[in-house]
């Protein structure tokens, strides 16, 4: 990306020694779940393959400009700066309210009737007054910026510019300043997305990620390694895929402390030289369980030898602690007598080895 460089990431190190994770701040919203609250989190895979979104925590007014092999974008802000990655939340809320809708057979529209506050419990932000306007101040920012593109949405591909939204409004406000009801209408480019079901489901936990960079890296990995056991992509890719503009330096120390708390949603994340390697937590084989395995005295191995010329006595301990294994790993009282035992069986049963 172009632009004088913005350390969004620098916001992140600020926050060393706070938990990676935000606490989940209405465990208990299934005492009035609804429809609304029970939709499942949905983002389209066109944001989640290309950085449009901004990582900086402080207003951003670059022009972003991202190519990538035959695609090109570029971000333009308003006066309010470019729509953060934390503005996204709103997104992802209208494709999902849309995303179910559309599975149930039901019709959809562009504009979205909302209310501000299941929007805010379903995201996982403050439902205080200051939560409000933050949810505002990114309206604000999602219809402001424009995205010109040639990324494909619903089959076609578009040329011209446009925004994540069109518009919104507020259609009730409460005495205390508050919002109530909200209407927002999503872009043509967004509804044909969703019209063409070009959308992944998330982790709720998705909304629990505190760093800018590791919820775009979290969107990075559930596109492309998915359902897959193992991603791998260059740390050079990965930091121009994100959109962040740190240093690869500082980018590699984000990815190594990303991997040492290892508190991403689904995927681990392990970083081998100049390769991220990302694994699926479900396909992820539990590692094998260290085993101790019964310890044999100096003279076992004599006497070994004696009920069974000619054989190599070390194989012969390997073999036996696989059976040992396969047995179930059984308490033995005496191991030296044990494995005499099986020294001679295998004698008596082929003298020539």
């Amino acid at each position: 990306m172009d632009g004088s460089l913005i350390r969004e990431e620098s916001e992140d190190h600020k926050g060393i020694g706070r938990p990676a994770l935000l606490p989940q701040r209405h465990g208990n919203h299934d005492l009035f779940i609804c429809d609304v609250l029970d939709a499942i989190p949905k983002d389209d895979m066109a944001s989640m393959e290309h950085p449009i979104f901004s990582l900086s925590t402080k207003p951003d007014t670059r022009i972003l400009r991202y190519e990538h092999r035959d695609v090109a974008v570029e971000i333009a802000p308003s006066v309010h700066g470019l729509a953060t990655i934390y503005d996204k939340d709103v997104l992802i809320y209208c494709v999902s309210q849309l995303m179910a809708k559309k599975n149930d057979g039901q019709p959809i529209s562009q504009t979205l009737h909302l209310n501000a506050h299941e929007l805010l419990v379903w995201t996982n932000r403050e439902t205080s007054g200051d939560g409000y306007r933050r949810l505002k101040e990114a309206l604000q920012r999602l219809s402001g910026t424009r995205i010109t593109t040639n990324i494909k949405a619903g089959g076609e591909m578009f040329t011209e510019g446009f925004g994540l939204i069109e518009s919104w409004r507020i259609v009730r406000e409460t005495k205390s300043g508050r919002m109530s009801e909200m209407q927002v209408r999503i872009s043509d480019w967004v509804y044909k997305i969703i019209e063409g079901s070009e959308v992944l489901t998330l982790s709720r936990d998705y909304f629990r990620l505190r760093k800018p960079t590791d919820r775009r890296i979290y969107e990075l990995a559930r596109k492309h390694c998915g359902e897959q056991e193992e991603w791998r992509i260059t740390l050079e890719l990965l930091h121009k895929k994100t959109g962040a503009s740190s240093h690869l330096r500082e980018f590699r120390s984000m990815v190594r402390e990303l991997s040492k708390e290892d508190h991403l949603p689904d995927y681990s994340v392990a970083l081998e030289d100049d390769m991220v390697v990302f694994r699926n937590r479900m396909l992820m084989k539990p590692a094998a369980p260290e085993v101790t395995y019964p310890k044999l005295d100096p003279e076992t191995y004599h006497f070994a030898k004696q009920v069974a010329p000619g054989y190599d006595i070390y194989v012969l301990e390997q073999d036996w602690r696989e059976w040992w294994v396969q047995s179930g790993m059984p308490e033995l009282g005496s191991p030296s007598k044990a494995f005499i035992g099986f020294c001679r069986s295998r004698y008596q049963r082929n003298p020539n080895p």
